[in-house]
């Protein structure tokens, strides 16, 4: 087995997984800054990590748009996110709807870890986003379950990146 471990990560927990996988691994793990899926040609395993941005994996592309050049080869994708892990059942329909199409899905193995969101860390951007977010969905008159928790998870400041929850995802890259 020779796998990669390649990550976008804005904030650092999505940096902080794939280095922790790649230890694991004994590999390597690269940022995705201009990779071709020519550039992965030497691996049977690629791990692909990205942060959630509005149910988007940041930089998912790589894999997505390449799937036919990556056939024959062990695809895992891992995200890091707010949401809860025992809500996510809707919200990671949504994710996998948004950034796999047609057979992707079954191609690919994916994986959701929770991330960190400090406030004092975030972007003016994505600091008005969740406020304009917050307000958005407080002013609605009969909020469904997931919005309700989007107004919650607006205030969410910490960090709750957790090694021990790669197990799973370690366990099945080396199936």
């Amino acid at each position: 087995m020779k796998p990669i471990v390649i990550y976008k990560s804005k904030y650092g927990s999505t940096k902080a997984y794939a280095q922790w996988i790649a230890e694991e691994l004994s590999c390597e793990a690269i940022e995705n800054k201009g990779l071709k899926a020519e550039d992965l040609s030497d691996y049977d395993t690629i791990i692909y990590g990205g942060g959630l941005y509005a149910e988007v994996i940041a930089g998912v592309t790589l894999i997505t748009k390449n799937i036919s050049k990556l056939e024959g080869k062990k695809l895992v994708v891992f995200t890091t996110g707010i949401t809860p892990l025992d809500c996510r059942d809707y919200y990671d329909k949504m994710v996998m709807e948004k950034n796999f199409k047609g057979d992707t899905q079954t191609k690919v193995k994916v994986f959701n870890f929770m991330g960190k969101m400090l406030m004092s860390e975030l972007s003016l951007v994505h600091r008005t986003a969740l406020k304009a977010l917050k307000k958005l969905m407080s002013e609605k008159e009969n909020p469904s379950e997931m919005e309700r928790l989007l107004v919650t998870l607006c205030d969410c400041d910490g960090d709750f990146t957790d090694r021990k929850a790669i197990k799973e995802l370690l366990d099945y890259v080396k199936e």
